[in-house]
């Protein structure tokens, strides 16, 4: 059996996606096929690739991307990991699981350059626990 083919759908595809594809080609690479998409490409956001590679994962190669139908038509899990994405989510076949793992949005937060990072850190760990969790139940 092929790899399971799982997509993490955002508005902008350039944080808590970006994040959530990475962890998991890191952490479930030899049994999962990531990618990631936005509803809209609004480029990755430096910081979510800084607090990635402090954790040991390089998700600088990563595109930033709109969502492709003839990718979504390949899928066998779709995730959408913040509000909007999930409401403007276009319909999914048949074929294709969808869940909701709603996240903060770190881009969003304020503050001195030590407390956005520090949000950008703790929104890395959530995914990366909610990783974790999703590929101990499968």
């Amino acid at each position: 059996m092929g790899k399971t083919r799982v997509l993490f759908l955002c508005t902008g595809n350039s944080c808590r996606s970006q994040m959530a594809e990475g962890w998991l080609r890191h952490l479930g690479g030899k049994r999962f096929e990531a990618f990631s998409a936005g509803i809209e490409a609004h480029g990755k956001n430096p910081r979510a690739i800084a607090v990635m590679r402090e954790a040991g994962v390089d998700i600088s190669n990563q595109e930033s991307e709109v969502l492709d139908p003839k990718l979504l038509n390949t899928i066998d899990l779709l995730i959408t990991v913040c509000g909007h994405a999930d409401e403007h989510c276009p319909a999914v076949p048949a074929t294709c699981e969808k869940q909701h793992w709603p996240f903060d949005d770190p881009a969003k937060a304020t503050g001195t350059e030590a407390e956005i990072m520090a949000e950008f850190r703790r929104v890395r760990d959530q995914i990366k626990a909610r990783i974790e969790a999703f590929l101990q139940a499968a």
